[in-house]
Formats: structure tokens, sequence, C-alpha cells
């Protein structure tokens, strides 16, 4: 076999695999006395309360103020506390690694909305805004985005930042994997929770990360852009605009040289950033698509031949449905109530219930007749395949399965129990060995690198947290238990399970009946 020269997302996901040799030495004490907050304070600015807006009587009369309020608050709101001696600890309405939640929300708006023109920050703990700067910033947003137009008609964006520190302080050069993951969660929800008050999400991947950096004043060795999202509001008819392509493709960077441990996750964040001689290259890739609310490329292989082997099981799955009610009520109740499976009670669940969390996660044009975007704003969704472990699902027999999404099939390509192994590849977490159903988001990251350069690995994990929430959403109004896992033994996933050696393995989402 040649040499292969690894482009630096691929030598960064190579440096931060676990193995079973290696782990102790990567698994470093915590210093405690450096544990980071998971909030920013602002010592001066205007600060709007959204508190009151989430009372009907409020926000009655105050309806734009209302809709933000509950966007904000089902995007990444405080849904319980659990009281420490220390410190209370706050739990959102999106989950995150470790609980440290790296994610910051700003909110820029134009001048002739309601909400005075200006860049906010979401106080998380006390759900209000932040007025950070006043000024009027649009033009500057716009420019940043390339002229994205979403951004055309549209008053309202959310910028989404990601606050390194907090997650490398426990998961070191590795926390870039988990940043990415828990900012796709928290777009998920962004996704939902504008559909159920009356918004839309497009989502901007592509964007010059310099320009976005000093629009928000960040210090980008400490805090970084990762999402930008446009809110259309789907009560002015000018704001009701179809979905654009949201990606651009950076540089492939070879010649990184020697990176010390410590300094990988700024190396890779640094040569993902999409700069101005990018732009043209990028835009030429976007121009490239054939269905602008997918890719900038079609896939090389046909969907229904992957996988396809004569020897396997193949089991068709049925549609099934999760009713959300009216006004999408129950969406918003599921959003605030989901929890982080913490033990499974190791029973079954039904082949229609495993049915109906991956139509939900795959097949949202299924949902638009309760009110849901057909079009979710994923960043490139072809790029993500989908493999699962079952070990209890009843009627379904045992294995490993690819799932073909367009078909909505699940193709057999191991046959037994890999209960044991599942909980060896989940760092001996009981999850993976108790649940019903190991899911596994995948990506080949050769192909992806080539369509988006370095930047491809933002998007793969954000998309692999998106859909990893949209599962995380559909167990929880199942009924069913359901929790993450960031970390895990990368190449013996691989090995164990027969999922081809391209694919890199991105997330894990365990669901099962909870103890």
């Amino acid at each position: 076999m040649g040499f292969q020269r690894l482009s630096l997302a691929q030598y960064y996901h190579e440096r931060t695999k676990y193995a079973p040799e290696t782990l102790a030495q990567q698994a470093a004490p915590l210093d405690f006395s450096r544990q980071p907050t998971p909030f920013k304070t602002y010592p001066l600015g205007h600060v709007f309360s959204l508190k009151p807006f989430l009372e009907p009587e409020q926000g009655a009369a105050h309806p734009h103020w209302q809709r933000l309020s509950r966007l904000l608050y089902c995007s990444y709101g405080i849904t319980g506390v659990v009281p420490y001696p220390n410190q209370p600890f706050y739990m959102r309405a999106a989950p995150s690694a470790g609980g440290l939640y790296p994610a910051e929300i700003y909110l820029l708006t134009r001048n002739d909305t309601a909400i005075p023109a200006g860049i906010y920050n979401y106080q998380v703990k006390d759900h209000a805004l932040v007025q950070v700067w006043q000024s009027y910033s649009w033009s500057a947003l716009q420019a940043a985005c390339l002229w994205h137009p979403a951004l055309e008609r549209t008053h309202i964006a959310l910028i989404v930042t990601a606050v390194f520190y907090r997650s490398a302080w426990r998961y070191g050069d590795r926390a870039y994997r988990r940043i990415c993951l828990d900012i796709g969660h928290l777009l998920g929800n962004v996704e939902l929770a504008a559909n159920i008050n009356d918004f839309r999400a497009h989502f901007i991947g592509g964007f010059v990360d310099a320009q976005m950096n000093e629009l928000l004043y960040l210090d980008p060795e400490q805090e970084g852009v990762l999402a930008v999202v446009a809110l259309a509001n789907l009560l002015e008819v000018g704001e009701n605009l179809s979905t654009f392509p949201s990606v651009l493709a950076s540089a492939t960077c070879y010649d990184y040289g020697a990176i010390a441990s410590g300094e990988l996750l700024k190396a890779y964040h640094r040569a993902s950033a999409l700069t101005n001689s990018d732009i043209i290259y990028g835009m030429a890739k976007v121009e490239e698509t054939t269905d602008p609310n997918l890719s900038a490329q079609e896939p090389t292989e046909p969907p229904a031949s992957k996988y396809n082997f004569p020897f396997g099981l193949r089991v068709t799955l049925s549609k099934t449905i999760i009713q959300w009610q009216d006004n999408l009520a129950a969406l918003q109740q599921t959003i605030l109530q989901r929890r982080s499976t913490r033990q499974y009670s190791g029973q079954g669940i039904e082949v229609d219930q495993l049915a109906a969390l991956l139509t939900f996660a795959y097949h949202p044009q299924d949902y638009r007749d309760q009110g849901l975007d057909e079009a979710p704003s994923f960043f490139d969704p072809t790029l993500v395949e989908t493999f699962i472990a079952v070990t209890r699902v009843r009627n379904l027999e045992e294995g490993c399965y690819y799932y073909a999404v367009a078909e909505h099939e699940l193709r057999q390509i191991r046959f037994k129990n890999f209960q044991e192994q599942l909980h060896f590849l989940c760092l001996n977490q009981d999850l993976g060995r108790d649940a019903a159903v190991v899911i596994f988001h995948t990506a080949n990251l050769e192909r992806a690198i080539a369509r988006y350069g370095e930047r491809a690995y933002r998007y793969l994990h954000m998309d692999a947290g998106h859909l990893g929430q949209r599962l995380n959403l559909a167990a929880t109004a199942l009924g069913l238990g359901v929790s993450g896992i960031g970390g895990f033994f990368d190449d013996q996933v691989n090995d164990l399970l027969g999922i081809p050696p391209e694919e890199a393995v991105l997330y894990i989402t365990t669901v099962g009946k909870a103890a």
C-alpha cells in the first residue's frame, strides 16, 4: 500500500482516536480548580428579560417577543437544576458531553424589527438578552456570510459559537469533535423550535471566520463561530423564503508539520476557517449542486446498491409517525422534558419503535402535515451514513445493519449478538451493553474533504449531532431512554461490527428501555 498524505482533518481524526492501549494515558486527572463556567457574563449592557414572555398573559400583548423567547428557551434554555453543595448544575434543552455546554448564542437584529438593532448575547441562566453592542451590524453580517440569500429579507439571525476550553478542559484535543456534536444538538432544537413558533431556520455554514469573529469582538484563540442561522418570520409573506445552499468549501491543508498535544484542536479550527481566498473555490463547489436543499454533489454510488449483500437479511420498515398534536404542543413539551438516560433496564423495544425513531430523524417530509419543514437545514446529509447494532428488538434478528435511508430499509452486514462488544466499544459504559439498539453515525472522510476541504469535519459532526438530537426527541416521545456517546474506541468499532474501514465513526446514539 502506498503512502497516503493526510489532510489536517484526517490527521486530527487519527490523533484524537481512543484506543484500548492508550486510553489511560489520554484520560488525565481533571483539575477542578480550573473548571470553566458554562456561562458568559457581561458587566455592562442593557438587559432584556425574556422570562415574562413565557407567560401566556404577557406574551399575548407582545407576540414577537413571546415567539423569540420560546424559541430560545426551547433551543438552549435551562430545563432542570440539580442541587450540589458547591454550586447547582443547570441542565439545558440541548444535551452536552459531560454537561460542559461549550456553545454560546448571539442574536443580531436589523433596524426594522420589534427588537432594537444590535448584537445580543443570550444569557441562558437568566433567560435574558444582554445588548453587547448597540449598532447596526446587519450589512457586516451579510458581508461575512458572502451575501447569503437568506439574509436579504430576514431580520433576525442567531450566531452560535464555541468556547473551546469549556470542553477541552475535560476532553483535550478530542473536544472539537464533541463541541461540533453539541452544536449539532443545539441546531436540531433551533430548527424544531423555529417551526413551533412560526419561524424557519436557514443554517449557514459558509462564512468568513475572521469577519464573523470581528463582528462579535471575539478572541479567536478562545471562542469561534461555528454556525449562523437566519430566522425567517413565517408570519411575514416577504420572509417565507425557499431554502438555499448553506455550505462552502475551505482549502485543504497538507503542510502542517508537528503539532503538540493540547494545540491540535485550535490548529485544526484555524485550518478549517474560510478565508477570502477560498470564496471563489467554495462558491464554485456550491454551484455544482443538483439539489440546493442537500449537497454540492450527488453521491457516486446509487443508494439502492449500498451494502446490498445477497446473503444478508433485508428488513423494510414501516413509516411510523409520531403525532405531535395541534400546534406542535407535544413536540415543545418533549424538547423540554428530554433527559439523557443514565441506565437501561436491558429490556427490548418494538421494531415499530425503531421505525418511528428513524422516520422522524431521516424522513422529515412525512411530517409536513404537522407543520414541520420537510427539508431540514442539515449542512450535507448525503455525507453521513448510519449503521445500527441490534441486540434487543422484538421480531428483528440480532446483528449489525446498514440503514438505507431512501428505501427505509435495514440491511444486515454482521450476524450475532454484539452485547459484550458494545460494552467494550463504548469505553466499558453499561449504556452500550444494556441498550436495545446502538446507532452509529459515520462518514467517509476522504470523500467529504474532497468536497469541502478542512471545513468538512465541522459539517459532518454538526450534522451527526443534529441527527442524534432528532433521535433523542423521538425516543423521548415514545417513552424510551436515549443517550449519546462521543467517546468510543474508533478503529475497533469498524473491526468488530463489520463497518467498512473507510467509514469514520462520528457519533453513537444508544436507545432502550430506561431503568
